[in-house]
């Protein structure tokens, strides 16, 4: 069965099924500062209430992330910003953050994370340590996702397996049942759907009910997937690209994400308890050229703004 879908430029049919235009239904989308400037409007493209992660990079201003934030809010959607503990200096900074974004542009939603860095800036190390400060739940934040890795991550668990990873979920799901806010697993992205399904099939049966947000890269060159799969340590799926890479016909025909989401679509329909609860995309090859494929294959529910 091929992992990924490869289809000519000129052939732009769209490809929804009922299935899928359910199982995209309500999808969020990551963006950076840099990014959401090349977007004109992004009412053109994504429709209404979508919620838009901005992902707060290493050396990115915090003035640059509230503008952004303050930015889509305007255009009437829920802003979900990026908390890297790892780049946050204290508890205060944590603090002014917060106080930031809501002032500034009315946020009450956060991704907290341990963050890409090798050495922590300051204080903090994991997301944990952020949400044990309290100051979410004091500043009324009404939702809290957390990271989730369907194949692992080598940063927690350096030597191999999920014993360190699924330790911290279980603290997360704890914590979920003593806070507030609703809470949510927003995974790194990846490839082959039959690992995903076994991944959130193993969290529920160990008693971990967080909903997953599956993270699913947008389309893209195969280039640029194997770059970004090699920074973000996805590895299973990188072995799948590599094998693509090696066939030099496909190095410049694009990647779409129709193969992975049309089966955990028609696992879902198939089975409604499966715990995935939204699509989480990653625009690895531009904000536009994935919302338009969530258009093309999401029927009336992924219609931007500017068209109803």
């Amino acid at each position: 069965m091929a992992l990924l879908n490869f289809r000519k430029r000129e052939d732009t049919r769209p490809a929804g099924t009922p299935e899928m235009e359910s199982f995209l239904k309500g999808y969020s989308i990551e963006v950076m500062p840099r990014t959401a400037e090349k977007v004109d409007d992004f009412k053109t493209l994504l429709a209404p209430g979508t919620r838009v992660y901005i992902a707060h990079i290493e050396g990115t201003p915090i003035e640059e992330m509230v503008a952004t934030a303050k930015r889509l809010a305007k255009d009437g959607f829920p802003v979900m910003p990026h908390f890297p503990a790892r780049i946050i200096k204290d508890a205060a900074t944590l603090g002014d953050w917060i106080a930031r974004y809501q002032g500034e542009a009315g946020v009450d939603q956060a991704l907290l994370l341990a963050g890409g860095v090798a050495k922590p800036h300051g204080d903090f190390h994991s997301s944990m340590q952020l949400m044990e400060t309290g100051l979410f739940d004091a500043a009324g934040f009404k939702r809290l996702h957390v990271a989730g890795h369907p194949e692992g991550n080598k940063d927690i668990d350096p030597k191999g397996g999920s014993a360190n990873v699924d330790e911290a979920l279980r603290w997360k799901q704890a914590f979920s049942e003593r806070t507030d806010a609703k809470m949510a697993l927003a995974t790194q992205f990846a490839f082959d759907p039959d690992p995903i399904i076994k991944w959130v099939d193993d969290l529920s049966a160990a008693g971990i009910a967080l909903p997953v947000h599956i993270g699913i890269a947008g389309p893209a060159k195969l280039q640029t997937l194997i770059k970004f799969a090699i920074a973000c340590g996805v590895g299973p799926s990188l072995k799948v690209l590599q094998k693509r890479a090696m066939d030099v016909s496909k190095l410049l025909l694009p990647y779409e994400p129709t193969d992975v989401l049309s089966k955990l679509a028609a696992h879902k329909a198939a089975n409604p308890d499966f715990n995935i609860e939204q699509v989480h995309f990653f625009p690895l090859g531009g904000i536009t050229s994935n919302a338009t494929w969530a258009i093309n294959n999401g029927g009336s529910a992924t219609a931007p703004v500017s068209a109803r």
